[in-house]
């Protein structure tokens, strides 16, 4: 330890309570000679700036200042020194918060400063046998039943009910020369729909893996964040697509229902992949995504079966 680390030591005491497996409580306590040393530092601020009549800025006694500014100086100390002392000691005692903590229990006491924080932080990952997964990709080609069935739906007028003729009047109406290519573009298009389709199936498939294969508790407060952020997007979609704010209200709580598994389910799958990143040292550059980076190296490291 160095000696300026022993010097901040004495100039704070931290107690660390484990509230529950991802939830810690920091109190605080910071002594008189370092609250005073940094509020020496605000009255030195204020009396370069501050307004007193019948003294030029600079020259107000300290008396004077106190007496008026007092209740500013106090305020501007805590606003420097908790966030200061917070830094040093999660640094200290080694946690990796996720988030800003909640403070409270601010107190002034006989010159001394107690706070506490709450935090989570985050979890700690069980994952193993990461590598050699299992994946199988379902084969891309369209079946002739798979045609047809978007083949009725144009017969349809696509969805208004309406019967149509499909011949090559009807592909020139759509930009093609006859039937038979605009066939053709269809059957590459869903060939394109089913290789995405199935891109996605693979990475579930590493994903219900790593779920079943690791261990971990998530903090709640990360859950809540990212399942109002879904709700929000959702209502969002609901609105664009026409449903009436009456509507959307009324399944705001189905919606929730229907959101809450999923999102806990992601955020669980997004701390594992992040677990294997340190594991493996992966890093990700600017405008690169992490999870994205983790998984194009499980999927190299996975075993493909026919």
């Amino acid at each position: 330890m160095s000696h300026v680390e022993e010097v901040r030591q004495e100039r704070m005491k931290v107690e660390v309570k484990k509230v529950d497996p991802v939830k810690r409580e920091l109190r605080f306590e910071i002594p008189k000679e370092r609250v005073s040393q940094k509020m020496e530092e605000v009255y030195k601020n204020l009396e370069k700036v501050a307004k007193v009549k019948g003294f030029r800025p600079g020259k107000v006694p300290r008396h004077i200042l106190v007496s008026q500014y007092g209740g500013i100086a106090q305020q501007e100390t805590m606003k420097d020194l908790i966030p200061e002392v917070y830094e040093e000691g999660i640094k200290r005692e080694n946690i990796a918060p996720i988030d800003l903590p909640e403070i409270l229990d601010v107190n002034f006491k006989d010159g001394a400063l107690t706070f506490t924080a709450k935090l989570d932080i985050k979890p700690e990952v069980v994952v193993k046998d990461y590598k050699e997964i299992k994946v199988k990709r379902k084969s891309s080609q369209v079946t002739e039943e798979e045609i047809n069935k978007v083949l009725e739906y144009y017969k349809k007028g696509q969805g208004k009910e309406e019967q149509v003729v499909l011949d090559d009047n009807f592909a020139r109406g759509l930009g093609y020369p006859n039937l038979e290519e605009f066939k053709k573009t269809l059957v590459r298009q869903m060939e394109m729909d089913k290789d995405r389709q199935n891109r996605a199936d693979i990475e579930n498939q590493v994903t219900e893996y790593l779920l079943s294969k690791s261990k971990l508790v998530v903090p709640q407060s990360v859950i809540k964040k990212q399942l109002e952020r879904r709700i929000a997007e959702t209502k969002q979609r609901l609105k664009s697509h026409g449903m009436s704010e009456e509507d959307i209200k009324k399944n705001e709580e189905q919606i929730h229902k229907d959101l809450e598994q999923a999102v806990e389910r992601d955020v669980k799958a997004y701390f594992i992949l992040d677990k294997i990143a340190h594991m493996e040292k992966i890093e990700a550059k600017e405008n690169e995504n992490l999870p994205s980076k983790v998984m194009e190296f499980l999927l190299r490291e996975a075993k493909w079966i026919e």
